[in-house]
């Protein structure tokens, strides 16, 4: 399945750390698109979603930032949103209008 991963992110400091990071766990840039990814799932969904926001943390992690809101699509499945608690180093559901 294809997965679409759009990041709203604030005030990073090393975007081309954030970036190396998102390549090497297999999420390429979208060209002409700034913050967007793409990549490619055979797990099942609940583990695919489970490791996007695993890999967005860790690359997080790395560089300093702001604010992180992150959306994705894995395959024809709705898209879902998060957004980054800066206290509990984890992201959480928010609702997509």
């Amino acid at each position: 399945m294809k997965v679409i991963l759009i990041i709203d992110v604030k005030g990073l400091e090393d975007k081309d750390l954030f970036e190396k990071h998102l390549l090497k766990e297999g999420f390429s840039p979208i060209e002409d698109e700034e913050f967007a990814y793409e990549g490619e799932t055979t797990t099942h969904l609940n583990n695919t979603k489970a490791y996007i926001v695993e890999v967005v943390t860790k690359g997080l992690q790395k560089t300093n930032f702001e604010t992180c809101k992150i959306i994705f699509q894995v395959g024809d499945n709705a898209m879902e949103a998060y957004e980054f608690n800066k206290r509990e180093n984890t992201f959480s559901g928010v609702s997509v209008s």
